[in-house]
């Protein structure tokens, strides 16, 4: 239960002294409620139908007051006090209920964002290591399920506290029966124990089938073209209707636990007060007024008793959530980046020398025995054009990973102008670099939501000439709505070389002082890469430029020449002097990619 007081204690923090007033309001409803059973009583005596006898017990000063009065008279007052304490007690727990559900939708958005903010603001590495499709689960369907749990756990609350004070009227009204039916919850909850671990083992399983069935239809949704092209769609439906299936049968032993409790509970309930009467009528000659009190007792403060029950079997389902939602919470936050208030006033890094590798070493795991990159020693000058080159899995990437501060060298260090790169200069060098990703992501909106994603205040003339400058300009100009168009989900409706060119015209509208570009025309024509490496050349000397390429006629302008193989540095210098370098790798690659062209 630790992981639901932590929630609780959340929840304190969120609401402050709403949630005190709402118990207060919950207490003064079960006084209220209290006197009305009071008032049942004397009611029920002046009737006419049973006289209940309350000489020698605390009621009897209750009806003191009604002894002088005639039935009508009397009866008219009690009916009146019970009406309005009536309307008075239903107002109380509709406020109640709304606040409660406000609490509960407040806590939930308090929730979603405070745990979204942790992820969007947690390192690199720890995007590597998650799938997307559990965060997404965590922060859309668990955390929902964690606040269905803590209304479950304020129902609790409301109800133990509902419980305590009808205790205390009982046991004023009578003793021996009001031990009897805690006796006989304590019982019952003691019983019950096999219901509430058969709660959380179904709590488990839901948080998995939730979790597995979501990863399912996002990997299927994302390569809906490899689905269909090669007519997987028969293996797709058997395992969807499979895990639809678990997720039937996990439902149904819920409702089939949840209904069973249930009928042991009234069924025990049944059982205990035919006991209880019996034994009054033959042992202790109970009349028909103490029949009456009992029945009064047990209907009032049984419910109570089977309500903490559910309450405590409800929030048993959701425990799972709860460990999930506080273990993502607590790992953000032990990689947390940088807070959003250190964003502010953070200038972009202008680099007048340049960015070095100085014995650089990196692996995704420490256990790995091989290095990504090992004892990389590079310079990379200020406003030149530096292409970095290699054959697949040479380890380009992560060297750009490491240059953008994504990821941290294990050995070594990476300088900017001379000072290591660190938490204290890192967001200055986020705020100076553009990337331009190998496969361009788009948002579902309009060309030019996509683009001032950037630069919010940017004017139209700038967005063409961002549009321009990265040869986007045609094509975006035939779109049915131009700049308005939508795109479509990652940008579905664009080609591959279209989205290429617009993220690249979105890079050069943030105006950077370092471009990155990871295969960014790899999907462009030799024509409009022709154009783009224009635009790089007019670029040049402005901004400092690296770039990972295979194309020779990419990097045939970079001042500078990287040759990665298997994470080492094997080649380096300008594109001429290494071309000639006939036994070099990069003279090979370029004689691969001359024969295939020919």
């Amino acid at each position: 239960m630790k992981q639901a007081l932590y929630f609780l204690k959340q929840i304190h923090e969120h609401t402050g002294r709403t949630l005190y007033l709402n118990l207060f309001a919950t207490t003064l409803i079960s006084l209220l409620d209290g006197v009305g059973i009071l008032l049942l009583l004397p009611m029920i005596s002046m009737s006419g139908f049973v006289n209940i006898e309350t000489e020698g017990t605390p009621l009897s000063s209750a009806f003191l007051f009604f002894e002088d009065l005639s039935s009508t008279a009397g009866l008219s007052i009690i009916l009146g006090i019970f009406v309005f304490i009536t309307i008075i007690q239903s107002l109380l727990s509709r406020h109640i209920t709304i606040k409660n559900t406000t609490i509960q939708n407040s806590f939930l958005r308090h929730l979603r964002v405070e745990t979204y903010e942790a992820i969007l603001h947690a390192k690199w590495p720890f995007f590597i290591k998650k799938r997307k499709s559990d965060l997404i689960n965590l922060i859309t369907a668990e955390i929902a399920r964690a606040s269905i749990g803590t209304y479950s756990l304020l129902q609790f609350l409301s109800s133990f506290v509902f419980t305590l004070i009808q205790i205390i009227i009982a046991f004023w009204i009578s003793t021996s029966i009001t031990v009897f039916v805690l006796l006989s919850g304590v019982i019952l909850i003691l019983f019950s124990r096999h219901f509430l671990k058969r709660s959380l083992a179904l709590g488990t399983q839901s948080f998995e089938l939730g979790k597995n069935v979501l990863a399912g239809i996002t990997d299927q949704i994302n390569g809906i073209k490899d689905v269909k092209s090669n007519m997987l769609e028969k293996s797709r439906m058997n395992w969807f209707r499979s895990i639809t299936l678990d997720m039937q049968k996990q439902q149904v032993n819920y409702a089939n636990l949840k209904t069973k409790s249930q009928f042991y509970y009234k069924v025990a309930s049944s059982v205990l007060i035919a006991v209880f009467i019996l034994t009054a009528v033959n042992v202790y000659n109970a009349q028909a007024g103490q029949l009456v009190l009992i029945i009064v007792i047990f209907s009032r403060l049984w419910p109570r008793v089977t309500g903490i029950q559910s309450s405590l079997e409800q929030i048993a389902t959701t425990l799972p959530s709860f460990r999930a939602v506080i273990a993502l919470q607590e790992e953000c936050k032990q990689v947390r980046e940088f807070h959003e208030e250190e964003v502010r006033g953070v200038k972009a890094l202008q680099l007048s020398q340049g960015i070095e590798c100085h014995n650089v070493h990196f692996r995704y795991l420490l256990d790995q025995p091989k290095f990504a990159l090992e004892n990389v020693n590079i310079r990379i000058p200020a406003k030149r054009m530096t292409a970095i080159v290699g054959k697949s899995g040479a380890g380009k990437s992560t060297l750009i990973d490491l240059l953008m501060g994504l990821n941290q060298p294990e050995q070594g260090d990476i300088l900017l102008d001379g000072k290591p790169l660190n938490k204290e200069n890192l967001l200055s060098l986020r705020k100076a670099i553009s990337y331009v990703p190998q496969e361009p992501f788009l948002f579902n909106g309009s060309v030019r939501d996509n683009l001032m994603l950037v630069a919010p205040n940017a004017t139209d003339e700038e967005l063409w000439e961002a549009i321009t400058f990265s040869s986007a300009d045609e094509f975006v100009q035939q779109l049915p709505n131009g700049l308005e168009t939508i795109v479509g989900d990652r940008g579905i409706r664009l080609s591959g070389g279209e989205r290429q060119r617009l993220v690249l015209a979105r890079s050069i509208l943030r105006k950077p002082s370092i471009l990155v570009l990871d295969e960014a025309t790899s999907a462009l024509d030799i024509e409009n890469e022709e154009r783009i490496q224009e635009a790089l050349r007019r670029l040049r000397g402005t901004m400092t430029i690296i770039v990972i390429a295979h194309r020779i006629s990419t990097v045939r302008n970079a001042d500078q020449v990287i040759v990665l193989d298997e994470g080492k540095v094997i080649q380096k210098g300008g594109f001429v002097e290494l071309s000639k370098e006939k036994s070099g790798m990069f003279s090979s690659l370029i004689g691969k990619q001359v024969r295939v062209l020919s």
